[in-house]
C-alpha cells in the first residue's frame, strides 16, 4: 500500500516533461558544432552575441567558446518554458515586450507533433516550424553586388536582426526535439506524459513517465564542459553519420520508432522498466542525438558557409 501512495503522491506533483532534457540539447549541438566549418562557426558565434539572453548563456556555460555558447544557447526554449518574462499563447495573456525579442510567446506547440493511428498530424507545429526558421536563416537568392560589401553575417538577406538571433536557437532546439521520437508522438497519451512507469534503474526517480524517461537517457542536465565532450566524441565514434534527408524523414523516422519506445513488461502496477528495454532504449536515443547533431551541423553549414563565401568574396 505505501508503494501505491508513494507512486500517487509523485505523479500530483509531477509536471508535463519538455523534450530532450539539457544534457540531450548541448550533445546535439556539439555534435553539430564540429560539422560547422570555421566561416559558419564565426558566423554563429556573431549571432548568437546579439541574442539578449546571451550573457546568461556565458554565464552558465562558465565559457565564452563558441561551442559552448551554442549549447547553452540550443537550450533556451525549454528554459523560457519557467522564465517569468514569458507567457504561454494557449492560455496567458502576453508579457511586456523585451528589447531584441520579436515577442514573448513559449510556442508550446513547436516541440512536438501528435498523429493518430493512420499517420495523420493531429496537433503541434514541429516540423513546420523547422522548415519555416530555416527559410529565415537562409540567406536569399539575389544578384552578386559589385565591389566591396560590408561584413555584417547575420541578418542582411532579411534585414530582421532580432529575429535571426532568436531563430538560431530555436532552430538547434527543434532539430533535436524532431528526433526525440516522443515528440513525434501518438495523439491522445500527450507523447508518453500519460504513460506512468516505474524504473528500478533511476534510485533518485523510480516512478515517472516515459516521457520523463526518455528525455532523461542523454545524461544529467548539468553535464557541460569536458564531460559534455567526452560523451559527445564517444557517441560519434560509436555510431556512423547519417544520411541527411529531409525534416519529412527525420519527423517519419521519430514516429516508425515509436513501437520500440514503449515497454512491454508489464509490473504491479505499473508498466516496468526491464534491462533489455534499458539497453535498447540507451541505443536508439544515443543514436537519435548523433543523427540530430549531424544533420544540425550540415543544415547550419550550408546556411552560413554559403553566406559567408557569398558576401565575403
Amino acid at each position: 500500500m505505501w508503494q501505491i501512495i508513494s507512486i500517487l503522491f509523485f505523479f500530483a506533483l509531477s509536471a508535463p516533461a519538455q523534450a530532450w532534457n539539457a544534457a540531450g540539447h548541448r550533445l546535439t549541438a556539439f555534435i553539430a558544432w564540429q560539422q560547422l566549418s570555421p566561416p559558419a562557426q564565426a558566423a554563429i558565434r556573431e549571432i548568437l552575441s546579439r541574442h539578449p539572453d546571451y550573457d546568461q548563456w556565458v554565464k552558465r556555460a562558465k565559457s565564452e567558446n563558441g561551442v559552448d555558447v551554442f549549447a547553452e544557447a540550443s537550450t533556451w526554449p525549454d528554459a523560457i518554458r519557467s522564465d517569468p518574462r514569458f507567457y504561454d499563447e494557449d492560455k496567458e495573456s502576453p508579457t511586456p515586450a523585451l528589447p531584441g525579442l520579436p515577442d514573448t510567446a513559449r510556442h508550446k506547440r513547436w516541440h512536438y507533433i501528435d498523429l493518430n493511428g493512420s499517420g495523420k498530424i493531429m496537433a503541434g507545429e514541429l516540423d513546420q516550424q523547422i522548415e519555416r526558421l530555416s527559410q529565415l536563416l537562409r540567406p536569399s537568392k539575389q544578384a552578386p553586388a559589385v565591389g566591396p560589401q560590408p561584413r555584417r553575417l547575420a541578418a542582411r538577406s532579411t534585414g530582421k536582426t532580432a529575429e535571426i538571433s532568436i531563430a538560431l536557437p530555436w532552430l538547434a532546439h527543434l532539430v533535436a526535439d524532431i528526433h526525440q521520437p516522443l515528440h513525434v508522438g501518438r495523439h491522445g497519451d500527450e507523447g508518453g506524459n500519460k504513460v506512468d512507469i516505474e524504473n528500478p534503474f533511476n534510485q533518485r526517480l523510480p516512478f515517472s513517465n516515459l516521457h520523463v524517461y526518455w528525455d532523461d537517457l542523454p545524461g544529467p542536465p548539468w553535464l557541460r564542459g569536458r564531460r559534455l565532450e567526452k560523451i559527445a566524441t564517444h557517441l560519434t565514434e560509436t555510431y556512423p553519420p547519417p544520411t541527411q534527408g529531409t525534416v519529412a524523414l527525420w519527423r517519419d523516422e521519430s514516429h516508425q520508432l515509436l513501437t520500440q519506445v514503449y515497454p512491454d513488461t508489464n509490473g504491479r502496477p505499473l508498466p516496468t522498466i526491464n534491462e533489455a528495454f534499458q539497453q535498447r532504449a540507451r541505443d536508439i536515443a544515443n543514436r537519435r542525438i548523433v543523427d540530430a547533431g549531424y544533420r544540425l551541423g550540415r543544415l547550419l553549414d550550408g546556411m552560413f558557409g554559403e553566406r559567408v563565401s557569398r558576401e565575403t568574396h
